[in-house]
């Protein structure tokens, strides 16, 4: 995740006409290829939508304390990466 001790973030997008700060905003960790998103703290009746649908059998459908559930706005899927694409 670092190197040198800095991660290193590439900036893929921000949501298009952004008023100013406190935007929805998606970067790419290079190294790892995982993706680091800011967005909107999604609110209980999406969480509690979210967990009555579940996702594979077995698995538990609470947050844990080290996760958090977001809500990206569609115009936002633009920036996500498809299968077998790099940035």
């Amino acid at each position: 995740m670092t190197k040198g001790g800095v991660m290193t973030l590439k900036f893929l997008g921000i949501i298009p006409d952004t008023p100013g700060n406190n935007s929805p905003t998606i970067w790419l960790e290079e190294e790892t290829g995982d993706l680091v998103i800011q967005s909107y703290t999604a609110d209980s009746a999406t969480v509690q939508e979210a967990q009555r649908v579940g996702s594979i059998p077995g698995h538990g459908t609470d947050i844990p304390p080290h996760e958090s559930m977001i809500r990206l706005p569609a115009v936002m899927r633009q920036f996500l990466l498809g299968p077998g694409e790099s940035a």
